[in-house]
């Protein structure tokens, strides 16, 4: 266990049952804000659209709409974004949505404030990776739901169609300098969607324990989010208003947001982003879902992390777990009891014949997330993980 860690996350995080209440009470980072949302209706039906609204006139803030964001954002949504934020003088962002809503923010909020495309800042595939010239554009984040943990950091996930390429991208310097968490906003999500964004959390926080960078910091927080999301995901996907479930749920995701920062994921999401940069209808955390038993099975067959694959099972509620296998039981009956065992790729219109072009992008695109394994995966390993998911 790594007793050594870098910790920094200047994110204020309003925790809670009505904490969206108080942000007018906050200092806000501008004093015109580029109001991020989808282009779907959940922050009107959730309430959270003319709540945040209220507040910000409260707080003397003018808005400007942007809502255009779509499930695995596009980059020339970004672009548009961007643009649309320097023509209404915008001089900082609140995202108000999900974890697409929270991703677009961060690339909208460095491109508003810098030349070129957002390509042309990305590291990994055909982005060129050059650095930041100016600071992004402040974020607040009001998140909508509970999956993505990206309130509390500096990365999104964008995709390049052109390209076939989702690629995350990030700078310190862009993440939320405020982050509102209230499970009252997430009361509406539907259960479906419930489940894929709860899965999306608590992957991220197996990943951690999974990843051979994982030290004592990142450690106690990814258990105990794991412990509140497998405890509590059945009981919010089965009714939505269930605020507790929510509360919980919710603490797990915030979590995995923070404890990403002292510890990398694993090629586990690199996996995913290639699934869905080629399948852009494809739910991020039901990709996750689809991969994840085959995933930790290829490191449980290598003995890689069987101590930590024992603690995880412990905390899914099997107290009585000796061996890494009992995490896969635990896992396993997770997706059962949240409905989500029977997932196909083949319903995305995934085929067999794809999967060494995905292992290869998997690495392409986000080989740093490879790295982060506790053993070795070669291109032919991650494909038969694909091959073993497969329905």
């Amino acid at each position: 266990m790594k007793m050594t860690f870098d910790f920094n996350n200047p994110t204020r995080i309003l925790f809670g049952k009505g904490k969206l209440n108080e942000l007018s009470n906050q200092p806000m980072p501008g004093k015109k804000a580029l109001l991020l949302m989808s282009c779907g209706k959940s922050a009107r039906i959730s309430g959270a659209y003319g709540r945040t609204l209220e507040q910000l006139e409260k707080a003397g803030v003018e808005t400007a709409e942007f809502a255009k964001v779509m499930e695995n954002p596009l980059k020339d949504m970004i672009m548009e974004g961007a643009a649309f934020a320097r023509e209404n003088g915008c001089d900082f962002i609140v995202a108000l949505g999900g974890g697409a809503v929270l991703d677009s923010a961060v690339a909208i909020s460095a491109m508003a404030s810098n030349d070129g495309d957002l390509w042309d800042y990305v590291n990994g595939g055909t982005g060129k990776g050059k650095p930041l010239a100016n600071p992004g554009l402040p974020i607040v984040a009001i998140t909508l739901t509970a999956g993505t943990g990206s309130e509390v950091n500096c990365w999104g996930v964008i995709s390049n169609p052109e390209t076939n390429e989702k690629i995350g991208f990030g700078d310190p310097a862009l993440t939320p300098v405020l982050a509102v968490v209230d499970p009252e906003l997430m009361i509406t999500v539907p259960s479906e969607y419930t489940a894929y964004q709860g899965f999306d959390a608590l992957f991220h926080n197996t990943e951690v324990m999974m990843s051979n960078g994982v030290n004592i910091l990142s450690e106690a927080i990814a258990l105990s989010a794991i412990e509140n999301i497998a405890a509590y995901l059945p009981r919010a996907v089965k009714n939505g208003a269930d605020i507790e479930a929510r509360e919980h749920v919710a603490y797990g995701s915030t979590m995995a947001g923070i404890t990403m920062q002292l510890t990398s994921t694993t090629a586990q999401h690199s996996m995913e982003h290639a699934m869905s940069a080629y399948h852009h209808n494809l739910p991020h955390g039901a990709g996750l879902i689809m991969i994840s038993k085959a995933f930790a099975e290829f490191f449980i067959g290598k003995h890689a992390c069987d101590a930590q694959f024992v603690k995880m099972a412990r905390a899914m509620g099997n107290k009585n777990a000796d061996k890494p296998e009992d995490f896969i039981t635990a896992l396993v009956k997770l997706q059962e009891d949240c409905g989500v065992s029977d997932l196909k790729m083949s319903d995305y219109g995934i085929k067999k014949d794809e999967f060494m072009t995905l292992a290869v992008n998997a690495r392409e695109t986000m080989g740093g997330l490879f790295l982060a394994n506790p053993c070795p995966m070669s291109d032919a390993e991650c494909a038969a993980v694909f091959e073993k998911s497969y329905r």
